[in-house]
């Protein structure tokens, strides 16, 4: 499989720089795989939409602040981008800039907040630093002291931009949860939902369910290779309540529906791992990792997604291919129809862009 097959043009005009006023008024494209149909709406008539008694699974993870300032050595400015904990407490797997300057055993700190020591660098971008912070406050609340929101490149933000308090609000899903910031990019399907959504969902006779992806590298790095086969994916870990994994194990008459590619890729994970087999004996809160790229063509646990319009060539836009049209590659030449057409209606691409419900 080609990555050129992915390619699509998309006008810089496109790219959503600022979300929607309110959040449920962004736009959704509703796509019937059944009957091949592609229909205009707002997200605001998801409860219209949807099929009867659904169970919503959806990622409730919390962006870190994990752009850390920092400064060499030498005193010249460099930056920390946090990406995940390692194993060993203070140790963090991070990416710095400039990176090819900084070698191990240098070290890198900011003033009355941290120093970090270089310990290992990867081949593939990685570095581990050991923490050493001021009154021994966790990386976590470091972060959340000095650190700054990761947007994606291509959301545009000067220093101190005035935008910045538009972003530290909407940034964020209304369910992301306190004690899971563990991802670097927001699971972004989930943006569109207001707390009044949710409850109007509830009352509709839809379910929700929580699992937390901790969205790291792995979900936007771009492929770079001709061969879809030879790209790498990162691993992400995630954890899947008792609940939800029951749930999805005995979901009887209801079907699943995947707020956004990171719920779906847990989803797929675990089913493929076996854990969503009926017969599976497995207890309590499940604590897992993947690095599952999927991609045309592939079979489904999930029923429904809901997500956004992705880039070009990347791995999210191939998981929406195989997803349109399962076990074939069909798919691919129909997405990218659908794209054109988002794009000939004025949709919004990206993070803070509209959204697409494939039923």
């Amino acid at each position: 499989m080609k990555t050129d097959r992915f390619h699509f043009d998309l006008p810089e005009s496109a790219i959503a720089q600022l979300p929607s006023d309110r959040r449920d008024d962004s736009r959704l494209l509703v796509v019937d795989r059944h009957t091949g149909q592609v229909s205009d709406y707002q997200f605001k008539d998801l409860p219209d939409i949807l099929p009867k008694n659904l169970d919503l699974v959806r990622n409730n993870a919390r962006v870190m602040k994990a752009r850390l300032p920092a400064l060499r050595e030498s005193g010249s400015p460099a930056e920390c981008f946090l990406l995940r904990p390692a194993k060993e407490t203070n140790n963090w797997w991070c990416l710095l800039r400039p990176g090819k300057k900084i070698p191990c055993g240098a070290s890198i700190h900011w003033p009355g907040f941290y120093t970090a020591t270089v310990l290992e660098k990867s081949a593939d971008g990685p570095t581990l630093l050991n923490f050493a912070t001021t009154h021994q406050r966790p990386v976590e609340q470091l972060a959340d002291t000095i650190g700054k929101l990761p947007l994606p490149p291509y959301i545009q933000r000067a220093e101190n931009d005035a935008r910045q308090p538009i972003d530290e609000e909407r940034y964020q899903t209304v369910y992301a949860q306190k004690d899971r910031q563990v991802a670097i990019a927001a699971p972004t399907a989930g943006l569109h939902f207001t707390h009044a959504m949710i409850d109007c969902l509830r009352n509709g006779g839809h379910q929700f369910h929580d699992l937390t992806l901790h969205v790291g590298l792995g979900t936007f790095r771009p492929i770079q290779v001709d061969d879809l086969s030879q790209h790498p994916m990162h691993e992400e870990y995630y954890e899947v309540p008792a609940a939800t994994l029951q749930r999805l194990r005995t979901p009887g008459d209801r079907k699943t529906l995947a707020v956004g590619t990171t719920s779906m890729r847990t989803i797929e994970d675990i089913h493929r791992k076996g854990y969503l087999n009926a017969a599976n004996q497995h207890q309590g809160d499940l604590f897992g990792s993947a690095d599952l790229f999927i991609y045309p063509p592939a079979s489904f646990y999930t029923d429904c997604l809901l997500t956004n319009f992705h880039l070009p060539r990347s791995t999210l836009i191939c998981l929406v291919s195989a997803f349109l049209t399962p076990d074939s590659t069909d798919g691919i030449d129909w997405c990218l129809q659908i794209y054109k057409s988002a794009l000939d209606l004025g949709y919004r691409f990206y993070s803070y862009g509209d959204a697409m419900l494939i039923l």
